[in-house]
């Protein structure tokens, strides 16, 4: 019975994987859509979310039905309670993809955001992907330390969009429609990091079983 229960758990962390690696392509699409106005793209992006929102009800699903048949404490416990936060977070990035897609899609076939912008957006897209690609090494590993990572990461994405908007205020001559364009997609990408940060939150304490610096009472041989 319990050997297959934590079989049970290694499939919810595998799924959560799962579900960072189509995030990973979400994004990915989302923003090549944004930077070369590829309605097509946008559109199968916005079609494909629906595949990770039901993997997230999927793991819901199994980590309910554990609960209620394996009453899990301890260690287990975190591991089913937090699985269904991170999935939470996951989709949530998921949704930000699509967002991201969207205004891709409304724009086409012209292009939503001005030459001069497009580098922050693609620079913002390229730690997006840093940051779901070290989410999902740090659920499979289960290592607080990659986890911390990940905050460190988001860092950049938090500068960059600081620079967008520095851009907007320094002489904005593209209109409106380009400024209210560029300040949502940066507010998505920023979004996206900070969900990638609370899913590592969630590994720190699914380790530690607290919050907080893991270095602070925790050695790197403690797990």
């Amino acid at each position: 019975m319990r050997d297959a229960f934590h079989e049970d758990l290694d499939k919810i962390s595998d799924q959560l994987v799962t579900m960072t690696t189509m995030v990973a392509t979400a994004l990915e699409r989302a923003t090549a859509a944004l930077l070369e106005g590829d309605r097509t793209v946008a559109e199968s992006v916005i079609a494909a979310d629906d595949d990770i929102d039901t993997l997230r009800r999927e793991i819901d699903d199994l980590a309910v039905d554990l609960l209620a048949r394996q009453q899990p404490v301890a260690t287990d416990l975190r591991m089913v309670v937090t699985a269904m936060h991170m999935s939470s977070d996951i989709e949530r990035m998921g949704d930000l993809a699509r967002h991201i897609a969207k205004v891709a899609r409304m724009a086409a076939p012209n292009l939503a955001v001005p030459d001069d912008m497009r580098p922050i957006i693609a620079e913002m897209a390229a730690v997006g992907q840093r940051l779901v690609k070290a989410t999902g090494d740090a659920i499979s590993s289960k290592d607080v330390y990659a986890a911390v990572e990940i905050g460190r990461i988001d860092d950049a994405m938090d500068e960059l969009h600081k620079k967008v908007f520095t851009t907007l205020l320094d002489n904005w001559q593209h209109g409106m429609e380009a400024g209210v364009n560029a300040t949502l997609l940066s507010r998505y990408y920023e979004r996206f990091g900070d969900h990638a940060v609370a899913v590592a939150d969630r590994i720190v304490y699914l380790v530690t079983g607290r919050y907080g610096n893991p270095d602070e009472g925790l050695s790197r041989d403690a797990h």
